[in-house]
């Protein structure tokens, strides 16, 4: 199994970036716009379209909000297996760090989804920064 790992610096405090990640259903507006194009809610799934026509049904697992943690699973797409968890670490002086691990499979899959995780996480924090 493939374990893709990002993390990055953001200079925003952590209560303000978990409000923002939280938010399960506006992820395509709150974190990460222009990268996810659109977002349709459908039983508790978010369906997401990427800006490359990608589009990925995805199921939150948890939301814990003593962590500022998320971990959310693709139901529905090339992977055989796919859960990824973010979580917002505080560093003081209204600073925080964004942890985001995804376990993988098909591990022929991790170089196309890690260059994804690569564009995401320059408009991450961009986005988070001005939350």
């Amino acid at each position: 199994m493939a374990t893709l790992r990002k993390e990055i610096a953001i200079a925003n405090g952590a209560t303000s970036v978990w409000h923002a990640l939280r938010d399960f259903g506006q992820v395509h507006t709150r974190v990460a716009p222009g990268f996810l194009i659109d977002l349709q809610m459908d039983n508790g799934d978010r369906i997401l379209t990427f800006f490359n026509g990608m589009v990925a049904r995805e199921r939150l697992v948890t939301r814990d909000d003593e962590t500022c943690r998320l971990v959310y699973a693709v139901i529905d797409g090339q992977a055989s297996h796919y859960n990824a968890a973010v979580q917002i670490l505080p560093e003081g002086d209204g600073r925080s760090r964004l942890a985001w691990q995804i376990d993988l499979l098909p591990d022929e899959l991790a170089p196309a989804i890690e260059g994804l995780m690569d564009q995401a996480t320059g408009i991450m924090k961009k986005t988070l920064e001005a939350a």
